[in-house]
């Protein structure tokens, strides 16, 4: 049997926890994670920002880790993935200005195969056009992506997560736990202790 493979969407400036922990969660579980960046290769890394909460009318930004992608952007095909995973942070913000990952995101919805978006994750599906008259949370400064683009946007505490269809959204790190959870449950995992 092979192992499943997941597809992670990455970027310079990703959110730190938002790009480490999926990868690092979903490969303990046996999933192969394809971390990948246009423009990039396998061996390439990204450089990751960590955002934290701490009082201010905003996050606030500092620097994360290098991260080692573990997949050629320029050979990934949608049908060899059974889900999505979109960390947030600024990524998100200019890889939605590639039209290879608007096709993929579409690609990945259009096949009804499961997508994990957290925080402002939630730009790029916006941009992909896959949010029309769908339900989708995300870091509260992008509810109006999330409208704009003909969704509704659900505001839900930083700990929760939202599950609408194959959409497994949520808006910020802290809700990791809940978030994974509903995504492995959607790939049809069973985790047993």
């Amino acid at each position: 049997m092979s192992t499943k493979k997941i597809l992670l969407l990455a970027g310079d400036f990703a959110e730190d926890y938002e790009t480490m922990v999926p990868f690092q969660a979903l490969t303990m579980l046996g999933y192969q994670v394809d971390a990948v960046c246009p423009d990039k290769a396998a061996g390439d890394t990204v450089k990751t920002a960590i955002h934290d909460f701490e009082g201010d009318q905003t996050y606030t930004e500092k620097p994360g880790h290098l991260f080692a992608l573990t997949a050629d952007f320029a050979s990934v095909k949608v049908e060899d993935y059974v889900g999505l995973v979109v960390p947030g942070g600024r990524a998100p913000e200019y890889l939605r200005l590639n039209e290879r990952a608007l096709e993929i995101v579409q690609g990945f919805d259009a096949a009804g195969k499961p997508i994990a978006a957290v925080c402002h994750g939630a730009q790029l599906l916006a941009a992909a056009g896959i949010l029309q008259g769908r339900e989708c949370s995300a870091y509260p400064a992008c509810g109006p992506d999330v409208r704009m683009a003909g969704g509704t946007y659900i505001d839900i505490p930083a700990d929760q997560v939202h599950v609408q269809g194959n959409l497994v959204t949520a808006p910020a790190w802290p809700s990791h736990p809940r978030w994974l959870a509903a995504f492995v449950k959607l790939l049809g995992a069973r985790i047993e202790l």
